[in-house]
C-alpha cells in the first residue's frame, strides 16, 4: 500500500512559519518606524493591507465547501454530534482555561497581568475556530471517510457565522477583557461571511460552466499558490511588528507554544475516546479528532489583528498557533493510523 503524503507547502509549513519570523523579525528592524505607516492603514480598526491578505487565504478554501452536502448528515449522526459537542462546548472553554492557568498564574513572573489578557485573549480566538481547510489534508492522511469530513467542515462553516461572535464575546468577558462588539462582528462580516458567499457563488458559476473536473483539479490548484503567497506576507508583516517584543523576550514563543500544545493533545483523546465510546468507525472517529484539534488560524489571526492589533500579544498567539500545528497534527495523525480500528 502506497504511503500517503502531505502535499509539499504543508508538510513543510512549520519551516515556512520559522523563516517568516526570521524575515519578518529582520525587516521590522531594518524598516523601523517606516512599518508604522501599514499599521497605520486601517478602516475601523480593521487594517486594510492584513484584511486583503488574510481575504485571499480564506477566500480558496470557501470554495470547497459544499453546503449541498449537509443533506448527507443522516448517514453518521454519531460522529456529527461529537464533532458539535467538542467544537462549540468543550474546545473554547478549554482553551480558555488552559490560557487563564498558564497566562494569568504559571507565567506571571515573565508576563504582567495587563499583557496576560491579551495572551488569553489570543488562544481564545484561536479556540473557537475550529479548522475548516487543514482538516481535509488530516482526514485523507488518517483515511477518513472524505464526505463526512466535508459534511463537517460545511456545518462548522455554518455556526461560525452565528456562534462566532458570542462565544468571543462570553470568553473574552469573563477574562475581563473588554470587547469592540463592531470591531467582532465587522470581522467576522470580512473575513467569514464575503468569502463565503463568494466562494459559493464562484464554485456554483464556475462548476456549471466548466465542469467539476476541471473545477476540482485545475482551477483550485492554480489558485491555491495565491493563498500560500498571503499567508507568507501576512506571517512576515505580524513578525515584523512583533520584533522588538520577541527580541527582548526570546522564550516568548515557547512559553505561548506550551499551552496551545497541551490543549491540542488534550482535545484530541477526548474526541478520540469518545469516538470509540460512541462507537463510530475508524473513518468517522479520526476526522473527527482532527478537526477538534486544528484551528481555523486564518480567521484567529485575523480577528486578533482587527481587535487588539498588528504589534499585540493576541496577534502573536494566534501566529504561534500556525508554528506549532502542523508538527502537533502530523504526531496524531501518526498515532490515529496506530490505533486503527
Amino acid at each position: 500500500m502506497t504511503k500517503k503524503q502531505m502535499p509539499f507547502f504543508e508538510r513543510y509549513l512549520t519551516l515556512w512559519v520559522a523563516l517568516c519570523i526570521a524575515a519578518g523579525i529582520g525587516i521590522g528592524q531594518i524598516a523601523g518606524d517606516t512599518m508604522q505607516v501599514l499599521a497605520d492603514a486601517e478602516i475601523y480598526r480593521v487594517n486594510i493591507p492584513i484584511a486583503i491578505l488574510i481575504w485571499l487565504m480564506i477566500y480558496p478554501m470557501m470554495l470547497q465547501v459544499d453546503f449541498g452536502s449537509i443533506k448527507n448528515v443522516g448517514r453518521a449522526p454519531k460522529g456529527i454530534f461529537l464533532t458539535l459537542i467538542v467544537n462549540w462546548l468543550i474546545k473554547p472553554f478549554t482553551m480558555a482555561f488552559f490560557a487563564w492557568i498558564f497566562f494569568e498564574h504559571l507565567y506571571s513572573a515573565w508576563i504582567s497581568p495587563e499583557m496576560a489578557g491579551e495572551y488569553i485573549a489570543g488562544a481564545i480566538l484561536l479556540g473557537v475556530a475550529p479548522c475548516t481547510a487543514m482538516v481535509f489534508v488530516w482526514s485523507y492522511l488518517t483515511d477518513g471517510d472524505p464526505n463526512y469530513t466535508l459534511v463537517q467542515v460545511s456545518i462548522n462553516d455554518l455556526i461560525i457565522l452565528v456562534a462566532f461572535v458570542p462565544l468571543v464575546g462570553l470568553l473574552l468577558g469573563i477574562t475581563d477583557v473588554v470587547v469592540p462588539y463592531n470591531t467582532l462582528i465587522a470581522s467576522v462580516v470580512i473575513f467569514v461571511v464575503v468569502p463565503l458567499v463568494a466562494g459559493i457563488l464562484t464554485n456554483k458559476i464556475l462548476i456549471k460552466r466548466y465542469g467539476e473536473d476541471w473545477f476540482k483539479n485545475t482551477f483550485l490548484p492554480r489558485l491555491k499558490p495565491l493563498s500560500i503567497l498571503a499567508l507568507l506576507v501576512t506571517l512576515m508583516l505580524i513578525f515584523a511588528f512583533q520584533g522588538a517584543t520577541i527580541l527582548a523576550k526570546p522564550l516568548i514563543i515557547l512559553l505561548v507554544a506550551v499551552p496551545l500544545i497541551i490543549q491540542s493533545y488534550f482535545i484530541f483523546f477526548i474526541t478520540w475516546f469518545g469516538g470509540r465510546k460512541l462507537k463510530l468507525r475508524h473513518a468517522v472517529c479520526a476526522p473527527a479528532a482532527m478537526i477538534g484539534t486544528s484551528n481555523f488560524f486564518e480567521l484567529a489571526v485575523a480577528v486578533a489583528i482587527a481587535l487588539f492589533g498588528l504589534q499585540s500579544p493576541a496577534a502573536l498567539v494566534t501566529v504561534v498557533g500556525v508554528l506549532v500545528e502542523v508538527p502537533v497534527m502530523l504526531s496524531l495523525v501518526a498515532l490515529a493510523n496506530k490505533w486503527r480500528y
